[in-house]
């Protein structure tokens, strides 16, 4: 009986010391995408911004430079209308350290952008013009903004403002006025002195003072219009900087 128990006693033994031989399964997680490869800089290096080389045919025609112009048609505050286009075109070459940016004949348009007819109340008449394109010789054409500085050519005018408008002179306006009350008074007198002396003479002379008894009336109650005749020289104000392509400048040659 002893020896049984002594035997049931090393069998429980030796089971309880069996390992279990069975593979483990690994526990362990998977390194992340991030700490592959990471070296201490947690940053990426962003790539070096290349800048576009400049072009070496641009050229800029800096803004406030002025070009002499001449129309090539006649203009006025009588029947010019909002939007109407204007042509000019330059007479003399535009240079720019030793090179010739505009060459003359270029053609120049723009439009009109306000007409202010003349009046009694305000006997100055006034044109706005706003230059909106310039077309070289090769037909390269350039947009531009440009505005009227000076007006050479036309003695009667002036500009008043920043933005080129053009305005009848004052003191053509007060001549003009004077005369016109001259003429009227002449008009009367010669009209009332035509009619006394009778005849064909006297009828002559009063219908010669009643016309310019007429054009007298007309002129107070209107006042001087602004005209700009064709040819008249103009000087027109770049209001920005313009880039234009050197290369497109000049009139190809013939081979």
């Amino acid at each position: 009986m002893r020896i049984f128990w002594t035997l049931l006693l090393v069998s429980g033994m030796a089971f309880g010391q069996t390992t279990d031989t069975r593979p483990k399964l690994s526990t362990a997680q998977p390194a992340s995408s991030s700490q592959v490869g990471n070296t201490g800089d947690s940053t990426a290096a962003a790539p070096a911004k290349v800048e576009p080389a400049p072009d070496p045919h641009a050229v800029v025609i800096p803004a406030g430079s002025k070009i002499p112009l001449q129309l090539k048609q006649a203009i006025s505050t009588k029947n010019a209308r909002d939007g109407d286009p204007v042509y000019a075109e330059t007479a003399f070459p535009f240079v720019q350290n030793e090179r010739i940016l505009i060459p003359a004949g270029t053609y120049i348009q723009g439009k009109v952008v306000h007409t202010e007819h003349a009046r009694r109340s305000k006997k100055r008449a006034e044109l706005l013009i706003h230059f909106t394109s310039m077309i070289y010789p090769s037909g390269y054409t350039v947009l531009l903004p440009g505005s009227v500085d000076n007006t050479p050519g036309a003695a009667d005018n002036g500009v008043k403002d920043s933005e080129g408008t053009i305005q009848q002179d004052k003191d053509t306006g007060k001549r003009v006025e004077d005369a016109a009350k001259g003429a009227a008074v002449g008009g009367t007198v010669g009209t009332i002195g035509g009619a006394a002396a009778g005849g064909y003479n006297g009828a002559r002379i009063g219908g010669l003072a009643g016309i310019a008894g007429g054009v007298a009336w007309a002129l107070l109650k209107h006042g001087p219009e602004v005209r700009l005749e064709v040819g008249t020289s103009i000087e027109m104000q770049i209001q920005r900087d313009v880039k234009v392509d050197a290369n497109r400048i000049q009139v190809a040659r013939a081979q």
